[in-house]
């Protein structure tokens, strides 16, 4: 079975990955497939470079993702021209490791994917997995972790579709609201669910 794992910014989908990888269950994680598919030697890196010149390396042909970042933090033409070269790359990268866990035999492998929704990516999974938080405490997470203003923050959070749409999506919803134990309980319990229903 493969689920997608997916929430919004400062929702804690992180802690919940770990609280999955904990008990067993193969993460295949976006975040880390997007690093590694602009790593040096890499057919992404050489897109990204004829596409926006050596200005975006450093002098040791890595990328220098800051450069980058400014370069399309204020140009949607450039910031979709690289969207074009990373998203099949992180698919494919993901899609990699999906099958090799499959073929260790894991019974489940779970696909974080941060924007699952808003790339259109729910028919590649089996079944959703949505982590929830309230709005106030997505809005406090946010400041404090990236250190934000408010207004920032909101206009983040505002980027992605609102948390609440992507729960009514979902076939399991776990509320991050509330301490790490409660937390744990609910991706146990939702464990235990997928077990009932794989050995049906």
């Amino acid at each position: 079975m493969i689920v997608g794992l997916t929430g919004s910014i400062a929702t804690g989908k992180s802690t919940v990955a770990r609280a999955f990888e904990k008990r067993g269950i193969p993460v295949v994680d976006a975040d880390v497939a997007a690093r590694v598919v602009v790593e040096k030697g890499q057919p992404a890196l050489r897109k990204i470079e004829e596409a926006f010149g050596p200005s975006i390396l450093h002098d040791d042909g890595t990328l220098d993702r800051q450069a980058l970042g400014a370069r399309i933090f204020t140009n949607d033409d450039e910031r979709k021209v690289l969207n074009e070269i990373m998203h099949p790359a992180i698919r494919e990268a993901m899609e990699m490791k999906k099958r090799e866990w499959l073929e260790k035999g894991a019974p489940i492998v779970m696909m974080d994917i941060p924007l699952l929704f808003e790339n259109d990516l729910e028919q590649t999974v089996d079944r959703i997995v949505v982590v929830t938080v309230s709005e106030s405490t997505q809005l406090k997470r946010l400041m404090a972790r990236n250190d934000l203003t408010e207004e920032e923050a909101r206009a983040r959070i505002a980027s992605q579709w609102p948390v609440a749409e992507k729960a009514k999506r979902a076939h399991d919803v776990i509320d991050n609201d509330g301490t790490l134990e409660e937390t744990d309980r609910q991706v146990s319990q939702i464990i235990e669910k997928w077990q009932f229903m794989t050995e049906k």
